[in-house]
């Protein structure tokens, strides 16, 4: 078996958890149905394990829309405030590398490759804003432009006032009310 594949009682597991939040969250996809979306999901064994990674590290994924081009579901990270499993950790593998001491276990953008998924971007950050309220405790770090990467820089989103902000900081920083939010398509 495939080390990125769930066991069928994995599988069963997952399928009732993201079923019940699909349910109770209804607000969030208005237009879709569970059945088409398990369809899709029992089609793609590799995705509902990167899913259950999302899970696992306490994200919370959840359908937010359908991407009409790709006929894909469009799965994010929906725990109220970023994923505790994925928090204190910097952006990404240079800016782990580039401190000499205090490392953090990880970064953002190696733990979402580890697990099949992305980094929301800014713009995605803000339409998920559209479907709830998210981190407004929190911050995620978002996929940076490589033009501000390359100067050091790494870019965080949250809610605050009722309001989303995006900020900058160094990429190699790292706090324990900062994690990342994950976009997966399916």
């Amino acid at each position: 078996m495939s080390t990125r594949s769930l066991t069928p009682s994995e599988l069963s597991d997952l399928l009732n958890t993201l079923e019940n939040r699909f349910n109770k969250n209804l607000h969030r996809h208005q237009e879709l149905k569970w059945e088409d979306v398990k369809a899709k999901l029992l089609k793609n064994p590799e995705k509902c394990w990167s899913l259950n990674e999302m899970e696992k590290t306490e994200g919370e994924p959840d359908v937010i829309g359908f991407d009409e081009g790709t006929k894909e579901f469009i799965f994010v990270d929906c725990a109220p405030e970023s994923p505790k499993g994925r928090r204190s950790i910097c952006y990404d593998k240079a800016a782990l590398d580039a401190r000499k001491e205090n490392k953090p276990a990880d970064s953002a953008v190696n733990m979402a490759i580890n697990m099949g998924i992305d980094l929301l971007d800014v713009d995605q950050y803000r339409l998920l804003q559209n479907v709830g309220v998210f981190d407004i405790k929190t911050s995620s770090w978002v996929k940076t432009p490589e033009d501000i990467r390359k100067l050091g820089g790494a870019l965080f989103c949250d809610r605050r006032y009722n309001t989303v902000f995006t900020y900058h900081n160094g990429a190699d920083s790292y706090y324990g009310a900062r994690g990342f939010r994950g976009i997966l398509k399916v």
